[in-house]
């Protein structure tokens, strides 16, 4: 089996249908007036928006935890201003059902040593 292939396009090119601009809807459109406490006005105040990594970097801690119950070790990013987990590995259903599943491993291993006859 070769990894060498093609794709070609099938049929011809479709065309667009072309679609008018708003604005020539607005032309038509009937004038309302509300009152002033219904009104909504664009704010001048407008946010800026920055994609600045390293601010984030500096927002961010990472910490390693070892979760005894499930017997894991967690790797966590948490945001330092509100003290929230923003990505973790293993997630939080993992670890719980590991806890869960080793907890049963160690009734399943003293129900074992109990039922031992230890005396010749």
């Amino acid at each position: 089996m070769g990894t060498d292939f093609t794709i070609k396009p099938v049929g011809g090119s479709v065309a667009p249908p072309l679609v008018e601009p708003a604005a020539a809807g607005t032309k038509t459109a009937v004038q309302t007036e509300l009152p002033a406490h219904k009104t909504v006005a664009a704010s001048d105040d407008a946010v800026s928006v920055a994609n600045n990594p390293q601010a984030d970097n500096d927002r961010l801690s990472r910490q390693v935890v070892i979760d005894r119950a499930a017997a894991e070790i967690v790797y966590r990013v948490v945001d330092n201003r509100t003290a929230l987990v923003v990505r973790q590995f293993p997630d939080e259903a993992r670890l719980r059902a590991r806890a869960y599943l080793r907890a049963q491993d160690i009734v399943r291993q003293e129900k074992a040593h109990k039922n031992t006859d230890l005396k010749a």
